[in-house]
């Protein structure tokens, strides 16, 4: 692989849609919402700036500082609050009763398995219009051809 063809990252220019690779945020039961929460930076403070920057400037290639510490921001936001959304899960499971712990799980396991069946739905809509975008009705044209002579 030749160094000289990787982008450096005065090359790079990012944009919005950069912000949204990688798995979306967590979501937070309301239940455990204030413990899980406390103490996390949740980045609005950056997106402000975020926003200001793209109102006064229109583009993106004039706020890649700004994108970027976002960028960096909601990564660390969400990978704290996963660890301390299994940790609290953990603590609630131990506390609970265990038939409240056991619906508990139940109704998680349900919420995610409706997700995913979402997010498989909504990549066999992208499969089914892209193989319609792929291949486009075609017009048959007559069967005899004219021929044109020059002379």
């Amino acid at each position: 692989m030749d160094v000289d063809s990787q982008p450096t990252m005065e090359e790079t220019i990012l944009v919005g849609d950069d912000l949204m690779m990688g798995p979306p945020s967590p979501v937070i039961p309301p239940e455990i919402a204030s413990h899980v929460l406390e103490g996390v930076d949740l980045c609005d403070g950056i997106l402000r700036n975020l926003f200001l920057c793209l109102q006064i400037n229109d583009i993106e290639p004039f706020c890649q500082d700004e994108i970027a510490l976002y960028r960096q921001c909601a990564e660390k936001r969400d990978k704290e609050l996963r660890q301390r959304l299994q940790d609290s899960e953990r603590k609630l499971g131990l506390s609970m009763p265990f038939d409240q712990a056991k619906e508990r799980a139940a109704l998680l396991e349900t919420e995610v398995t409706s997700l995913e069946r979402k997010r498989l739905e909504a990549l066999k809509q992208g499969l089914e219009k892209r193989k319609k975008d792929d291949n486009p009705i075609r017009v048959s044209t007559s069967t005899t051809k004219k021929r044109w002579f020059l002379w």
